[in-house]
């Protein structure tokens, strides 16, 4: 018997592709659109139930939900799983082709077992895309050890608005940061090779956010230019530059279309200018939502019909509106099966690229080699400690003594796993009795920073989102006893507003008493940014002892502390730093690390100054609020370290540049004092007059460079001139003529050296263009 083309491995992926097409009829087409979650087809010990499998994926099936993470599975179960998965399909369906299982990976594999690194935020403010790179090469391979092809991640959404829950997620506030990390992100999970890569998938598309009123789903107002400048942007890049092959639509709408139903976002846009060729999935349950939510659907066959006539080629987790709904429609006239075949076409040019014909099965028995290895702990500790944000040190209070006699460690989130991890890290997801992993907390790294000749005193003070006031007499008490005290507060990130209730206890009662504590994270959007329940109590009751005070947040979201920013003399942002918390935060409190990140955001003093980006349009700083100005508490860049630096010797290559010509920025950065350590250096630039109103600067370009004491390095940008570029009124990518400034700065406020140039002429720009500059550091 002659073998089909479709196995043959010498064949090419496309006539493989074609040949396996033709052969399969319309219910097996339509089941490499579908997705099946593992209880579908697991029973409760997290084996297949053959039974089970043969009611739901007879016909086959394109993706497999969360294996490891929904099933609960530790990984060498889920790799077992995953075997029996393949080789049902393989052998008990007709075509034997194999399914592609993804699972969440925002901040590590989010399953049991899986390394937790910092969320997001925090890997957004080491403003170093090399370190997110090795951290998604290591989730890479913990991914494919257990069977896994595709991660849910990462989130590309630009962050506008920090009432929305999800911000923590995100890589903060400017499209050229987001983009950078994010392509970095890709290029470490994807890997060189994609055969043993695992496919990435760019989220929520497109816009998600800037939700109106800072709320989950709500609708995104957005102009046609601010949407494609500073929105798109992150994910044209990580397409063209680090060719991502999975997006993920946006629930929301915009203009009053569904992202899930939208053909011009999902295939005029993303396919037509953005020249993306992968797969689309849907966000779970999204498609569904075109017919509960957004009411532009009668019923679910109708969904599932707008949403593949948009582009959206899998439904996800489950098959509720493509399926048999959708083989109906294609035999009603409602949707051509060329539509279908498309979609078809490109799920299994996915598959084909992953090397899933070929060789399917993965070894469970070599999984534990690549969990929890000696080397991801120490990743997980070092990108922590390139996460952190040094806010403020007066007196040069940090770093401190490890010989202090007595310490008073104080506040909800000091001895606490779960308040360390993000919303999609399986133990703040999920919620389990325990954790899943060894996750060190500030005490305990704190503990073992110290000498035992040091008197560590612990007290909670209080609760995440209580109001009882009960704890923070020993608090103070503890802090007065001591030589200093580190208070530890922030929040805490859980999905969905999912919590426990102990039995008898009403909503009201649990709420009041503090035992719902997760103000942070999916689908808990807030109206204010301030910190929850009595904690600013407590910071105030411990600085009124008169101990020095170092106030140390946990959070995903960006707070509103102005009366810590301007009462506590040193403040440190830790964001989520996941596993390795407690001994990153230690190493910055006693300096064994310099600490060098910045922040992906601009902090705002108050919620009403919303949206507070520092990238806004121009406007006159004279036009203030009644009670506040229009000045973030921190702006967007900004962190301290132990040491200083100097700019000096700004240089340009040429005062006058041809449109199409290429700009060299160079500067000396000096390390002036006593300690090594590493500054971020941010280049920037602003269009003096446009045909549009134009941002007051835009980050263009940035490098984090390690300096011993007195030591100076060159560092040089080459900045495109597809850079340069706008959205004119006639929506065309165009470098305009005109003055621009080049400003080198340590955040974007402080900026140290600026100069002009000009651009002589115009140039239409096309949109596969460059989007990074280019840099060396000698």
């Amino acid at each position: 018997m002659v073998e089909p083309l479709y196995k043959r491995k010498d064949a090419p992926i496309q006539a493989r592709v074609e040949d396996l097409l033709s052969r399969m009829t319309l219910e097996e087409k339509v089941a490499q659109l579908g997705s099946v979650g593992p209880m579908e087809i697991l029973d409760a010990e997290g084996n297949l139930d053959v039974e089970k499998a043969k009611q739901v994926i007879s016909h086959g099936i394109g993706q497999i939900a969360r294996i490891a993470g929904a099933g609960g599975l530790f990984p060498k179960q889920a790799a077992e799983a995953a075997n029996q998965v393949q080789q049902f399909l393989l052998t008990q369906t007709r075509l034997g082709i194999p399914a592609l299982i993804h699972e969440e990976c925002l901040s590590g594999l989010m399953s049991p077992g899986g390394t937790v690194y910092p969320q997001s935020i925090g890997m957004a403010s080491s403003f170093e895309p090399e370190t997110m790179r090795k951290v998604t090469n290591e989730i890479r391979k913990q991914m494919r050890a257990i069977g896994t092809h595709l991660g849910l991640s990462p989130v590309v959404d630009v962050a506008r608005d920090f009432r929305w829950g999800r911000v923590e997620e995100t890589f903060g506030e400017d499209p050229y940061l987001v983009a950078s990390m994010a392509a970095a992100y890709v290029r470490g999970l994807q890997g060189d090779d994609l055969r043993e890569g695992v496919v990435a998938t760019l989220k929520h598309f497109a816009g998600h956010g800037a939700p109106e009123g800072g709320r989950n789903h709500a609708p995104v107002n957005l102009s046609p230019r601010e949407l494609r400048e500073m929105h798109i942007f992150p994910y044209e890049a990580a397409i063209r530059e680090a060719k991502a092959r999975s997006v993920m639509n946006a629930y929301h709408s915009i203009d009053g279309v569904p992202c899930a139903g939208s053909h011009e976002l999902l295939t005029e846009i993303l396919r037509g200018e953005l020249g993306f060729e992968g797969v689309v999935v849907s966000d779970y349950f999204s498609i569904r939502l075109l017919h509960e939510d957004h009411l532009v659907a009668r019923d679910l066959r109708e969904a599932g019909v707008l949403a593949l006539s948009a582009g959206l080629d899998v439904e996800c987790p489950t098959i509720e509106c493509y399926g048999e709904k959708l083989v109906s429609a294609v035999r009603d006239g409602l949707i051509s099966e060329a539509v279908v075949d498309n979609a078809v076409r490109r799920h299994l040019k996915l598959k084909f690229e992953l090397g899933l014909f070929d060789n399917i099965f993965v070894e469970p028995d070599k999984v534990e080699l690549v969990f929890e290895t000696p080397e991801q702990r120490e990743l997980a500790r070092e990108a922590a400690r390139k996460s952190i944000v040094l806010l403020k040190n007066e007196f040069d209070l940090l770093p401190l003594p490890k010989n202090i006699r007595r310490l008073a460690v104080i506040g909800p989130n000091a001895n606490c796993t779960r308040s360390v991890q993000g919303d999609y890290t399986y133990d703040a997801h999920v919620d389990p009795p325990e954790d899943t992993i060894k996750v060190v907390t500030i005490l305990e790294g704190i503990k073992s920073k110290v000498g035992p000749e040091v008197e560590v005193r612990y007290a909670q003070g209080c609760t995440i989102m209580g109001e009882s006031r009960e704890g923070i007499p020993e608090a103070v008490k503890c802090a007065e006893e001591s030589d200093l005290a580190i208070v530890v507060i922030g929040g805490k990130s859980g999905l969905s507003g999912l919590i426990r209730r102990e039995e008898g206890v009403s909503a009201v009662d649990f709420n009041q008493q503090g035992l719902v504590t997760e103000p942070d994270g999916e689908s808990h959007d807030r109206a204010d940014l301030v910190l929850t329940g009595v904690q600013e109590e407590l910071v105030k009751a411990v600085f009124a002892t008169g101990t020095p005070t170092v106030v140390v947040l946990i959070n995903g979201r960006p707070l509103s502390i102005p009366w810590i920013a301007e009462n506590i003399p040193a403040i440190v942002e830790a964001w989520l730093p996941g596993e390795e918390a407690g001994h990153a935060v230690a190493d910055v409190l006693f300096g064994d690390y310099n600490p060098g990140g910045k922040l992906p955001v601009s902090i705002p003093k108050k919620v009403g100054q919303q949206p507070v980006h520092y990238n806004r349009l121009k406007m006159s700083k004279s036009r203030k609020y009644i009670c506040t100005d229009t000045e973030p508490l921190y702006p967007f860049g900004y962190g301290l370290s132990y040491t200083t630096f100097a700019f000096s010797d700004l240089e340009l290559s040429a005062k006058e540049l041809a449109p199409a010509q290429d700009l060299v920025v160079s500067c000396r950065l000096t390390n002036t004092g006593k300690r090594a350590g590493e500054e971020v250096v941010q280049l920037y630039i602003r269009d003096q007059f446009a045909s549009r109103a134009r941002p007051v600067k835009e980050l263009k370009g940035f490098k984090r460079v390690y300096l011993e004491p007195g030591e100076s390095k060159v560092v040089r940008f080459r900045l495109f001139s597809d850079q340069l570029a706008l959205i004119d009124v006639d929506g065309n990518l165009t470098v305009e003529p005109g003055e621009f400034t080049v400003m080198i700065g340590s955040s974007s406020e402080d900026i140290h050296l600026s100069e002009t140039f000009t651009v002589t002429g115009l140039r239409k720009v096309p949109w596969a263009r460059k989007f990074f500059s280019e840099v060396t550091v000698e």
